[in-house]
């Protein structure tokens, strides 16, 4: 049967209806993944159009995912990582929901306290195990939506749970009608979805879904968790590892429309915030994310990360408030002892600082050609560099402009005899057998010792 689409505008086929496949062994695709060897990247050439939504947005795992791999947070910790991720995500609510734990008196605290703020955005969710006195609780904290756990791949159903396919999605059903029953949207989390069968169990499960959904007349949020990492964005790539094939397979076989389709990844191999705007591309409208991508073994894509692809995939913030990143960066490193990594784009100490003093001769003629934006007013970074054996004489005057913040005609140029006099201070340390970058304090030291009345451009 042939139908008009007035969305591509098309003539397309009908969806063909896919039935579960009951197999009574599992499924575990060794042509790829070969425990022994690294899981292959297969490709069939069978390429599915992208499709932007209309709306796109993130949500956020920090408190839930990224919890996980670290030292739980306090609730007074969440309450002030929450009410960052609300000023971030701007008036319009790009970051449109957090996940929570209530599964102990302090992380219901941390709920209450949360939700006693009155935000729109983030909205204030659940991840909670599928029993009827987690949902009854979740209804007695006022939450409207809650994540529950249905793997879907045969390693988990056959391998962890002990059930076959049928058993599985029979017992998930029930517990996706509990949440109904209590008038909770249920948030279906697919483990697993790039080891599943994906039309042999994923599809017709969601196919089950919703038509429960339409039967009581809710609505359903699916998220596609690539728990493992597996997922690639590459176009041509075949299923199950195919993250363009799962959006179209689940937004044209399951008719899930893009507004309850959210991918969450992982980056074991790299891909994770690659999986993440390619899932936003093929028409998924939420991507779920963590503060600094924080989460299990490598961790979940960085909600930062994602930030900053919104902008460049739209062209515009849209209100979001990018500066509260480095917020963000400072409270993690100040106030919960995380140390993050020097290297970490946008976050790291080192993101937009240079050693190399031809580098540093560059950003004293315009940071521009060293710089990728204009950190300073976007982020409230403003481009830096470390001081060592590298850096010349253009390295050092770019530091004492910066750090003493001389600008225009206060500004120090690279042939202004304390920069002369300080370099062959450092060539001395480093002639000793100095191996480190000098520190703001190191420096701090020499320039007091250097210009008693301080720093200041020579005529």
């Amino acid at each position: 049967m042939i139908k008009f689409n007035p969305e591509t505008h098309l003539l397309e086929q009908t969806q063909y209806k896919y039935s579960l496949q009951d197999v009574s062994e599992p499924n575990l695709y060794r042509d790829v993944y070969e425990y022994t060897e690294i899981p292959k990247i297969v490709f069939n050439n069978r390429k599915v159009p992208s499709k932007m939504p209309d709306e796109i947005w993130i949500t956020d795992t920090t408190f839930r995912d990224g919890q996980q791999a670290l030292r739980p947070y306090t609730a007074e910790q969440i309450v002030d990582l929450y009410k960052m991720l609300h000023e971030l995500g701007g008036e319009k609510g790009l970051i449109r929901q957090s996940e929570f734990f209530i599964y102990s008196k302090k992380d219901r605290e941390a709920v209450e306290k949360c939700l006693s703020l009155g935000y729109k955005f983030p909205e204030v969710t659940t991840w909670i195990r599928a029993t009827k006195e987690d949902f009854e609780l979740c209804k007695d904290m006022g939450i409207k939506e809650t994540g529950i756990l249905v793997s879907c791949s045969d390693y988990h159903i056959f391998k962890k749970l002990g059930m076959t396919r049928s058993q599985a999605l029979n017992h998930y059903l029930k517990v996706i009608y509990m949440a109904f029953e209590q008038g909770i949207v249920p948030r279906c989390h697919l483990e697993d979805i790039t080891r599943a069968d994906f039309y042999g169990f994923v599809v017709p499960f969601v196919n089950e879904i919703r038509e429960m959904a339409d039967e009581v007349k809710m609505p359903v949020r699916i998220r596609m968790c690539d728990t493992m990492g597996y997922g690639v964005p590459f176009s041509g790539s075949a299923l199950p590892r195919s993250v363009p094939g799962i959006i179209y397979g689940l937004n044209h076989y399951a008719e899930v429309p893009s507004e309850y389709l959210e991918w969450h990844g992982h980056n074991d191999f790299y891909l994770g915030i690659a999986n993440a705007c390619t899932a936003w591309l093929y028409g998924a409208s939420a991507v779920n994310c963590s503060l600094l991508g924080i989460g299990e073994r490598t961790g979940n894509i960085p909600l930062e990360a994602m930030c900053m692809q919104y902008a460049a995939l739209r062209g515009t913030t849209d209100g979001m408030n990018l500066s509260v990143i480095t917020d963000i960066a400072d409270y993690y490193e100040k106030v919960i002892g995380y140390k993050i990594p020097p290297m970490t784009p946008f976050v790291g100490k080192n993101f937009n600082v240079t050693r190399a003093g031809i580098h540093a001769d560059g950003l004293l003629k315009d940071e521009e050609i060293y710089n990728i934006f204009d950190t300073k007013t976007i982020l409230n970074r403003p481009v830096d560099v470390a001081i060592s054996s590298n850096s010349g004489l253009a390295g050092i005057a770019y530091w004492l402009n910066n750090h003493y913040k001389l600008t225009g005609e206060n500004a120090i140029s690279k042939h202004d005899k304390l920069v002369i006099d300080l370099k062959d201070e450092i060539d001395k340390e480093y002639d000793d057998g100095r191996l480190t970058v000098m520190s703001d304090e190191e420096m701090e030291s020499i320039v007091s010792r250097l210009a008693p009345n301080g720093v200041k451009r020579s005529l």
